[in-house]
């Protein structure tokens, strides 16, 4: 809160309560008839009344500046959470180019001349292949590790089971 907004709002206060000592006796004065205690207990109504305004003036100042205050923080907020932005987007796309051109995280497959064979043989595409290399290729199940090496697999057929 604002020094100013402070200052005002209990000023502001300050006064209305201190309103209320000069509003009592100008009352007792009226019930009594007495004029002239009445007069100067109404001009010590109306000086209170009178700073009291001003201090609310000078509250209403003081919020319009907390008010701009936090519009300009605000706005330097947004200002630096979009050049963030920027540089995190302008990261990711040097990270994406430099997947792009790199090899060291490229995978590349090599397709044998029996894979081409059987995709030519499979799509049709090709009527030149020999049918020597079509029959002699029967394959089984292979089974990869995480290292590439192929592990065969062996199916036994003894099963038991004791009930």
């Amino acid at each position: 809160m604002h020094t100013k907004t402070m200052e005002g709002l209990i000023g502001a206060r300050t006064n209305m309560n201190l309103m209320n000592t000069p509003m009592r006796v100008y009352k007792e004065a009226r019930r009594k008839g007495d004029s002239e205690t009445m007069e100067r207990a109404m001009g010590y109504v109306n000086d209170c009344s009178d700073r009291a305004e001003e201090y609310k003036a000078e509250a209403d100042e003081g919020m319009k500046e907390d008010a701009k205050e936090a519009r300009e923080k605000e706005k330097a907020q947004r200002e630096e959470a979009i050049q963030k932005r920027r540089d995190e987007r302008e990261k990711l796309e040097k990270k994406i180019e430099e997947n792009r051109n790199g090899d060291a995280n490229t995978d590349t497959v090599e397709i044998s001349e029996e894979g081409k064979v059987l995709l030519k043989d499979s799509t049709g595409l090709d009527d030149t292949v020999s049918t020597e290399t079509k029959t002699d290729a029967v394959r089984e199940p292979v089974t990869y590790t995480k290292t590439g090496e192929t592990v065969s697999t062996e199916q036994e057929s003894n099963i038991s089971v004791s009930v």
